[in-house]
């Protein structure tokens, strides 16, 4: 037995002096503008109300855990229809821009947001995109692979006159996009799950459904995929190579990150419950 013991303690010694320390030389890239601007018309508030907040922030290298923010920028939104001009604010100075005047983005608009940024000029067009409401939201009893999920089952009606591409956020910085090539014109209801992990129920959570574009749904697709949805949202942690609609019109090397898009956001309340 003695032999054993000398014999693992060698071992381990051996392994000991052999551990060697590898630098990781990650190569630090410029900082890029992210703009963060996903407008959300609630049509099934009473009044109609809308939330208009344009997040500015700075990209930061891989292992930063802190992404600043940006209050030192010019945030104005024109109304291509009559030059109509809404300027934004900084009041907190965290980043987040909203209207002084609070508004509603109106149907068959084009709206351009500018942000004026250290002497460039950036911009980007949206058109606010409609959306079906909610047929039902109601908690499942399925569960998964591990029997700890939480299922929500989700129904709405999909406009069969054109193509639709919808948002979903289950609250917590959980969303799902979703295309309608395989429910065209029809009554759609689908599950989504909760891991054990993602959620302490019993809760209350609020579940949006946006309209968007194909381009935001194939943007957001690979957003989801390249940065995950965790850590104040997919926004946070932009992939550098991923570029949305917003451009530098100043610099176009210096592009910028983000996007900018106005859907029409129906919203439902449930509370979840442990079920056995």
């Amino acid at each position: 037995m003695k032999n054993i013991k000398i014999f693992s303690i060698l071992f381990i010694l051996l392994f000991a002096n052999c551990e060697k320390v590898v630098d990781v030389d990650v190569p630090s890239i410029a900082p890029k503008l992210i703009v963060d601007a996903s407008f959300e018309v609630l049509f099934d508030q009473n009044p109609i109300v809308a939330n208009t907040i344009v997040k500015l922030r700075l990209s930061a290298d891989y292992f930063e855990d802190n992404i600043p923010s940006v209050s030192n920028a010019v945030v104005f939104l024109t109304n291509l229809s009559d030059n109509t001009i809404i300027n934004f604010t900084d009041t907190n100075s965290d980043g987040n821009f909203t209207p002084i005047i609070s508004f509603i983005p109106e149907d068959d608009i084009v709206y351009e947001l500018t942000v004026l940024y250290e002497n460039e000029t950036y911009k980007g067009k949206a058109t606010k995109i409609k959306s079906p409401p909610f047929t039902s939201v109601i908690q499942g009893d399925e569960t998964l692979f591990s029997g700890e999920e939480i299922e929500v089952k989700v129904a709405f009606k999909d406009d069969k006159s054109t193509e639709n591409y919808y948002l979903f956020d289950f609250t917590n910085n959980l969303f799902l996009a979703l295309e309608d090539r395989f429910f065209n014109g029809t009554d759609y209801n689908f599950s989504f799950f909760y891991q054990e992990d993602e959620i302490e129920v019993p809760t209350n959570v609020t579940v949006k459904m946006s309209g968007i574009t194909k381009e935001y749904f194939t943007y957001y697709r690979i957003l989801l995929d390249q940065s995950g949805t965790t850590g104040g949202g997919p926004f946070q942690s932009v992939p550098s190579s991923l570029l949305g609609n917003m451009i530098n019109t100043t610099n176009e090397a210096n592009f910028p990150l983000g996007y900018f898009h106005i859907s029409e956001t129906d919203t439902f309340n449930i509370d979840l419950i442990e079920k056995n």
